[in-house]
């Protein structure tokens, strides 16, 4: 008999955990760009400022830590100026590429 596993039953995942080093930051926060979500980069960037430390970051990007807390909610839509200067912080750069075109 299988025995069945409760939501609750599992350990809580945090991604922030995982984001040991600027490459690891960089393809994270690649993906999320590709999901074109402010909301969801808010949360992301938010994610690798916790994996870096927040006081680090906030210092580093010359914001406050508690409006930088705010900032990168999952619910809000930060200004590009905060986005750039966190990216700057973490050690990582916005880049544009072409979207690949279906023929």
């Amino acid at each position: 008999m299988t025995e069945k596993i409760r939501i609750a039953d599992l350990p809580e995942f945090d991604i922030a955990e995982h984001l040991e080093d600027d490459q690891a930051i960089a393809e994270y926060l690649t993906l999320v760009i590709e999901e074109n979500d402010p909301a969801l980069l808010a949360a992301a960037l938010g994610d690798a400022a916790r994996a870096r430390g927040m006081t680090e970051i906030a210092k580093a990007s010359g914001i406050a830590r508690e409006a930088l807390y705010k900032a990168l909610r999952p619910e809000s839509q930060p200004r590009f100026e905060t986005i750039s200067r966190v990216c700057r912080a973490l050690g990582v750069k916005l880049v544009a590429q072409p979207l690949e075109r279906q023929p």
